[in-house]
């Protein structure tokens, strides 16, 4: 017969239970305050509670851990997107210092375009420019084709007193967008202001050089007023409009004089420019570096080949990505024909490594006929002239079919 449990063991049966129940009381009471600090959590399903009646919970539960790793889940990290949501709520709530923060948090956990130029404007509204112009400026690093980013910079570009930058930001944004009617407005201003630049400059050099010449006329008028005698008044009268006319000739000849000398100063500050862009030329990483680059250099069919020539042809299909334009396009084909003929592993290189920039196909589709006329020619008379080298003509011929330049 089994014997009766004695009261001793009841008594710790019943204490044992009584820790358990504790312990899961304590475990509600937790989930509890979890629900109210996570309210948003609340549609969520909740685990179900584990079974206490069994001998492993007290060996591998441990319900301290468990809260622990609930605050630490991913959905309580901060998250890029939304800080920058949030950003966007604050600029329009004008809080500019504080969409600049949440902007700034978005950009160290996952750096965008978007949050870079929008933090430029915050940047704009402050009127903290170069900060605005640092933020575009990171922001086509990161999409070289994102118009506001242009935009914007222009913005800043002005204010700083960049002129030219700005007029080129504008510029470059409008042949991104040519419909947009508030880009339209943004390069007419930049434009006007860039020209009048330049008037201000040219007029002041000029007026200058009027002065010296205007000068040196009045020096002359006094030495010869000094020198005349007043023998009669006729006489007088005839020396003096003598005088007048050699003061009119000497202002006329000082005015020519000015006139040559301004183009020629800005006939050598133009060279020296050149010079000085040709020793400082680094290689661009994006389209709008490119371009503005070339086109410093227009005029100038050797500077640009160097320009080329500091570039790896590997590295043009990620410099241009979307944003290569016909026009540029036909330019550096003809430069390659005019400098790197006798590079011919070079040159195709190049012309290899332009096919393979994104949307290439749809470029050439814009071609006009003249460009084609004088792309079919460039490969008629250069690239299958005799003194090409055999192993290039296949290549050169089937680059020819991707040009869709029909023989």
């Amino acid at each position: 017969m089994a014997r009766a449990p004695s009261k001793h063991g009841r008594d710790q049966a019943l204490d044992f239970q009584g820790f358990l129940s504790d312990l899961q009381d304590w475990e509600l009471s937790l989930k509890d305050k979890d629900k109210k600090m996570r309210p948003q959590d609340s549609n969520k399903e909740i685990p179900k509670t584990r079974d206490f009646g069994t001998s492993s919970y007290s060996r591998n539960y441990d319900p301290i851990n468990a809260v622990s790793s609930s605050f630490t889940s991913e959905d309580s990290l901060p998250d890029a997107a939304s800080e920058k949501e949030l950003g966007n709520e604050y600029f329009k709530q004008k809080k500019f210092k504080e969409a600049i923060d949440c902007y700034a948090r978005s950009i160290a956990l996952s750096p965008t375009a978007v949050a870079h130029a929008n933090r430029a404007m915050s940047y704009i509204k402050i009127k903290r420019f170069q900060e605005a112009e640092d933020d575009c400026t990171e922001a086509l690093n990161l999409d070289d084709r994102y118009i506001k980013a242009y935009s914007r910079r222009a913005t800043a570009r002005k204010e700083l007193g960049k002129l030219k930058e700005s007029y080129e930001d504008a510029e470059f944004a409008l042949r991104l967008e040519p419909h947009n009617q508030e880009i339209k407005k943004q390069y007419a201003e930049a434009k006007s202001l860039y020209e009048k630049r330049i008037l201000q400059k040219a007029s002041g050099a000029l007026k200058n050089s009027e002065q010296e010449m205007h000068k040196l006329g009045k020096l002359d008028t006094k030495v010869n007023g000094h020198s005349i005698q007043p023998v009669s008044s006729s006489t007088q009268r005839t020396e003096k409009t003598a005088v007048e006319d050699h003061t009119k000739r000497t202002n006329t000849s000082g005015k020519q004089a000015s006139k040559v000398s301004v183009q020629e100063l800005a006939s050598r500050a133009a060279s020296r420019a050149k010079v000085l862009a040709a020793e400082s030329i680094t290689p661009p990483t994006s389209a709008y570096q490119f371009e503005a680059s070339w086109r410093g250099l227009s005029g100038d069919r050797a500077l640009q080949a160097k320009l080329l020539k500091a570039i790896s042809p590997s590295a043009l299909p990620q410099i241009f990505k979307n944003a290569l334009t016909v026009h540029i396009l036909v330019d550096i084909i003809k430069c390659v024909t005019t400098f790197f003929i006798d590079e011919m592993d070079l040159a195709v290189n190049i012309l290899e490594n332009l096919t393979e920039v994104p949307r290439f196909d749809t470029l050439i589709m814009f071609l006009s006929s003249t460009d084609k006329a004088d792309l079919a020619k460039i490969w008629d008379e250069v690239f299958y002239n005799e003194a090409t080298p055999i192993e290039f003509a296949e290549k050169l011929d089937n680059l020819r079919t991707k040009y869709c330049l029909k023989r």
